[in-house]
């Protein structure tokens, strides 16, 4: 309750939620998009609720989903620090294990709710504004609603794991400074430097070990039928960066001289 009426877990909700109408409100100002070069989302996001919501994950996964993660990962035991009352919580008769699990678990609850809403939220927007029908693909062919929402459910479920490495680097920079904004853009770092290094086509397969190189496998769901390979590659290096760099956080707070 107490992150929750903090202003900016506020804040950053409001954004999530308000998103998908400002989208619709373009597209309704700039009119039915074209297209332009190789076919794309934004070709048939006006198609359908489901082709607007796919459309919303698309535009925001590679940076407002991230911010969002990894504020709400970040801000849970840096904020406590910077308030001078993890000193205070550390006196009770409580195991520091179980004490950082339990931040955690709402760290991660209000990470994955964030994920959620959004597409959520531009189904809602997309129905209104586009009405409800099945899922054009931007190389043609079309996908009924009844097997779109099960592709969504996929797509939805591999966005959330996709974001473990960020909700993971920001929890271990949580767990070592007292500055809230030093560990959130200490993991937005790691995913603006990923991308400029995914950019560098002489790195070749080294690439595939880029926490954001597979961030849009995902994409492969919206074949006729889908392509398990990268999302597969995608989650194994996401769960892998991300069970390192949690046990990396329990094991330096565990030791950590807390003196704030």
């Amino acid at each position: 309750m107490r992150q929750f009426r903090r202003r900016r877990t506020l804040v950053a909700f409001g954004i999530l939620l308000v998103l998908p109408w400002v989208l619709v409100v373009a597209f309704k100002v700039g009119g039915d998009p074209g297209t332009d070069g190789v076919p794309g989302l934004v070709d048939v996001a006006t198609s359908s609720a489901l082709n607007f919501a796919l459309f919303a994950l698309f535009v925001s996964t590679g940076f407002l989903l991230v911010v969002a993660v990894a504020l709400f990962c970040g801000d849970t035991v840096a904020s406590e620090a910077g308030w001078s009352s993890l000193r205070y919580l550390l006196a009770a008769p409580v195991p520091r294990g179980r004490l950082l699990r339990q931040k955690l678990i709402v760290a991660l609850s209000y990470a994955v709710v964030a994920v959620v809403s959004l597409p959520l939220m531009s189904l809602l927007a997309g129905t209104v504004a586009f009405g409800w029908g099945d899922v054009e693909l931007p190389t043609g062919g079309t996908v009924p609603v009844s097997t779109a929402l099960d592709r969504m459910a996929i797509i939805v479920g591999y966005a959330l794991v996709s974001q473990l490495v960020v909700a993971a680097l920001a929890f271990l920079l949580s767990v070592t400074t007292d500055s809230p904004l030093g560990a959130v853009g200490g993991a937005v770092g790691l995913v603006i430097v990923s991308n400029i290094l995914d950019a560098v086509t002489a790195l070749g397969s080294w690439r595939d070990f880029l926490p954001t190189h597979w961030m849009y496998a995902w994409m492969d769901a919206l074949q006729p039928e889908i392509a398990w390979t990268g999302m597969a590659k995608g989650a194994a290096v996401s769960i892998a960066y991300a069970v390192v760099l949690f046990a990396l956080a329990f094991r330096r707070f565990r030791s950590r001289d807390i003196v704030s």
